[in-house]
């Protein structure tokens, strides 16, 4: 279990449900991914996409920056859902280990927190091919911005 401050905590309930999350993203970088979330929580988030062509490196194998994708998307999301309706938070650091190449099917991330404090968090997310087998990991670092509710409305932006 992860060390939590007052602002990240566990068993917050998030606001929104996948499929709500899913329709918010439609129109965004994950959707246009093709990233699609079936758990977020401020415990656990998955999310999975299926590999195309329009995913893979010239060689026919998946282009790095999709697992970068997928690792960073998910740690925000379920770093955001943990400081509960009160802030986001934005990755400051990205490292993600490619173990293993893929070429199609369907990858599906699991973020999990390591650290949960006042300003900043650390995710670990591993992406897993429809083989069960590992295809990247990674450790996200996170900022918490902490925003007025009633503020961020009024600047359109969802806090999730």
């Amino acid at each position: 279990m992860p060390e939590e401050s007052d602002a990240a905590g566990a068993g917050h309930r998030p606001p929104l449900t996948p499929e709500q999350l899913n329709a918010l993203t439609a129109s965004l970088f994950e959707g246009r991914l093709g990233l699609e979330f079936s758990e977020i929580g401020a415990d656990r988030v998955r999310a999975s996409l299926t590999i195309g062509t329009g995913l893979r490196q010239a060689s026919g194998v998946t282009h790095g920056g999709v697992y970068c994708s997928m690792v960073e998307s998910v740690a925000s999301v379920g770093a955001s859902i943990s400081l509960n309706g009160k802030g986001y938070a934005v990755g400051v650091n990205n490292n993600t280990d490619f173990l293993r190449a893929t070429r199609e099917g369907v990858v599906t991330a699991e973020g999990t927190p390591v650290f949960r404090g006042r300003q900043q968090q650390l995710w670990r997310v591993v992406v897993k091919g429809s083989d069960g087998r590992e295809c990247a990991q990674g450790h996200v670092r996170l900022q918490n911005v902490m925003v007025d509710p009633a503020e961020a409305l009024q600047i359109g932006r969802p806090l999730i």
